[in-house]
This record gives structure tokens, C-alpha cells and sequence, in this order.
């Protein structure tokens, strides 16, 4: 597994996350690069625990791109909003949850605000 911090704006689509399974066969995890550390790090850990997940339970992780894409897509048309992983219709909503579970639990364990954490990942967009 390789685990990269890059520019907000060198995501493959509109996300603080990103995750897929290179031509070699490595786990590629891509989180961008925020004010805190610890953001980071809740980012990164949320994105292993969901593609851990989904890659036990078989979920093609094309198919979770491909959803998350499409939805960030409806997003900018004002047609949707939130995050994509929430949506009724993700492949790995389940997945999302308890990763995202895992991550509450964390943060409060690193000191993070959930509140003001959200609020800047939410606001990542507009600081492209």
C-alpha cells in the first residue's frame, strides 16, 4: 500500500480521498494536502478502512469510482449534495459508515473537532 498526501487540486475527481489498486497490483491511497496534520490522517485512515472493506466484500473499486465521479458531477449541477459515500445508491455505503465511524472515534481521540474538521474538508472546492 502506498499512501501520498498531493495538492487538493491533483485529485482525480472532487475529493479530500481518494483510493484504487494500481496496474501492479499495489493499494494506492491519495489524500490531499490540508492545514492540520491530523486531517490527514483522519482522511487517510478513513480511506483504508473503506477500501479494506470493500475489498473484502468484493465491491469493484471501478464501480465505486465511477459512482463517486457521477456524483460529484450531479453535485456541481446543484443536483445532489453531500457526500457521495452517504448517498442511498453507493456500492459501499455500508463501508462508508463504519469507516466513517472509525474516524469520528479518532478524532476524538486526536483532539479534532468534528464540527470545525467537516466544515474545512466540505470547504475544499472552493480553495482549488
Amino acid at each position: 500500500m502506498e499512501i501520498k498526501t498531493i495538492p487538493h487540486s491533483e485529485q482525480r475527481y472532487e475529493t479530500c480521498g481518494d483510493y484504487w489498486v494500481d496496474e501492479n497490483g499495489v493499494q494506492q491511497v491519495r489524500v490531499s494536502e490540508l492545514s492540520d496534520w491530523r486531517y490527514e490522517v483522519l482522511i487517510a485512515v478513513h480511506e483504508i478502512v473503506e477500501l479494506s472493506l470493500a475489498r473484502n466484500r468484493n465491491i469493484d473499486e471501478g464501480e465505486i469510482t465511477k459512482f463517486d465521479i457521477n456524483f460529484e458531477a450531479a453535485k456541481a449541477r446543484g443536483e445532489c449534495s453531500g457526500e457521495a459515500g452517504d448517498h442511498v445508491h453507493a456500492p459501499y455505503r455500508k463501508e462508508h459508515f463504519f469507516a466513517t465511524n472509525v474516524e469520528r472515534l479518532f478524532a476524538a481521540e486526536l483532539g479534532v473537532n468534528w464540527f470545525e474538521y467537516e466544515t474545512y474538508v466540505d470547504g475544499l472546492g472552493s480553495r482549488k
